[in-house]
C-alpha cells in the first residue's frame, strides 16, 4: 500500500511534468511520463491529484475539448525541489544575459521564472556574496570598436523565432537602410546570426533561391503563415558561416601570404588565421603567414586595421586591392 511519502514524491514529479500555459499536458500523457519513471499509477488517480493540486499551486486546465489540457499558469513561480544551486543560479542569468537574442521569444517566456528564481538565489547569498559576486567578475567584450546594438521590434522578433522553431513561412515588412519605405517578402527562414552587435536572419524567398542575410533591426513586421517553410538541399549552417557569409563574402576561399612585423603578428602563433596556418620566421624577426581563409569584406577590414604592420604578399589580387586603398588613404590626408 502506497505510503503518503510516495504519494507526496509522485506528485512532486507529476507537477514537473506539467508545462507552463500556453503548452498543456494530458492526465494519459503525464501518467506515462510517470510510468517512464517507474510509477504506477492510474489515469483516474492522475486526474484527481491534479484537481486537488491546482487547490494549491497555480494550475490551470483547459477543459473545452477533451482529453482536458493541464498547464502552469504563465505568470507563475519556477517549480523545482529542491531549490536553485549557486552554480545553477549563476548559469541561467549568464543565459539570460547572453542568448536572449538568439533562443524563441517563447522560450525565453517559459523561462523567465527561472531566471527570476535565480535572481532571487543570488540576492539571498550571504555575505561576502562570493557567487553573486562572480557577474562582477566576468566580461564579454567584442575585438572591434564597441557599437550600440540597434532596436529589434520584440513582436516581429517574437514571430521571427516562432516560424524558425516551428519551421513555417512568414511574411516580412522590411525597410531596407536607408530607404524610406517598407517592402513586403514572403520568406523562408533558416537560421538566427548573431553578429557583434547586429542579429541577421538568413532566409530566402523562392525555394531555389540562393539564401539572403536580412539585418533584424530593418525588420518592421511580421506574420507567421500556415506554410512549411523549405530548406534548400544539403542546407548547413556551419558550412555557411566557415564560408565567410556573415564576413561578407561570396563563399570563395583564397590562399593568403602575409608579412607582419613581430609584435602585430604574434597573436597568431596562438590565435590561428585557419587550420593549415603555416609561419616562419623571417630576417628581422618579421613573421610570414600562409593560411588558407574565406575572402570577405571582414578579411581586408582586419588587414587595414595592422596599417604598414602587415604587407601582403599573395594573392596578387588582394595586394594591389590594399596598395590602391593604401594609396587612396595618403592622398585624402595629405591634400591641401
Amino acid at each position: 500500500m502506497p505510503t503518503n511519502q510516495d504519494t507526496l514524491i509522485r506528485q512532486w514529479h507529476m507537477l514537473r511534468h506539467v508545462p507552463r500555459y500556453p503548452q498543456k499536458a494530458t492526465a494519459q500523457s503525464i501518467r506515462s511520463a510517470l510510468q517512464d519513471e517507474g510509477f504506477e499509477v492510474t489515469e483516474r488517480t492522475v486526474q484527481r491529484d491534479l484537481n486537488e493540486l491546482s487547490l494549491v499551486f497555480p494550475l490551470t486546465v483547459d477543459d473545452r475539448d477533451k482529453p482536458y489540457g493541464w498547464s502552469w499558469h504563465k505568470d507563475a513561480p519556477s517549480f523545482d525541489l529542491p531549490g536553485l544551486s549557486v552554480p545553477e543560479a549563476l548559469t541561467f542569468t549568464l543565459a539570460e544575459q547572453h542568448l536572449s537574442s538568439l533562443l524563441p521569444v517563447s522560450m525565453m517566456n517559459q523561462l523567465k521564472p527561472y531566471f527570476d528564481a535565480a535572481h532571487q538565489r543570488l540576492n539571498a547569498e550571504p555575505q561576502p556574496h562570493r557567487g553573486r559576486s562572480w557577474l562582477d567578475k566576468v566580461r564579454t567584450v567584442p575585438p572591434t570598436q564597441p557599437l550600440i546594438p540597434p532596436r529589434v521590434l520584440p513582436e516581429a522578433q517574437a514571430v521571427i523565432t516562432e516560424a524558425l522553431l516551428r519551421e513555417r513561412q512568414v511574411e516580412i515588412q522590411y525597410r531596407k537602410l536607408r530607404a524610406t519605405k517598407d517592402t513586403t517578402y514572403r520568406v523562408h527562414p533558416l537560421a538566427l546570426v548573431q553578429r557583434g552587435p547586429m542579429l541577421y536572419l538568413y532566409c530566402h524567398y523562392l525555394d531555389n533561391e540562393e539564401p539572403r542575410t536580412l539585418a533584424m533591426s530593418r525588420i518592421t513586421a511580421a506574420t507567421l503563415l500556415d506554410e512549411a517553410a523549405v530548406y534548400p538541399k544539403g542546407f548547413s549552417l556551419d558550412e555557411r558561416v566557415e564560408a565567410g557569409v556573415w564576413g561578407f563574402g561570396a563563399g570563395k576561399k583564397i590562399a593568403i601570404e602575409l608579412l607582419f612585423d613581430p609584435d602585430c603578428g604574434a597573436h597568431l602563433l596562438e590565435s590561428l588565421l585557419s587550420k593549415d596556418q603555416q609561419v616562419e620566421e623571417m630576417d628581422g624577426g618579421r613573421l610570414k603567414i600562409t593560411a588558407t581563409v574565406a575572402d570577405t569584406l571582414q578579411l581586408r577590414w582586419w588587414l587595414r586595421g595592422f596599417g604598414a604592420d602587415v604587407e601582403v604578399i599573395s594573392p596578387p589580387s588582394l595586394r594591389s586591392e590594399l596598395a590602391a586603398t593604401a594609396l587612396s588613404v595618403h592622398q585624402r590626408y595629405t591634400a591641401k
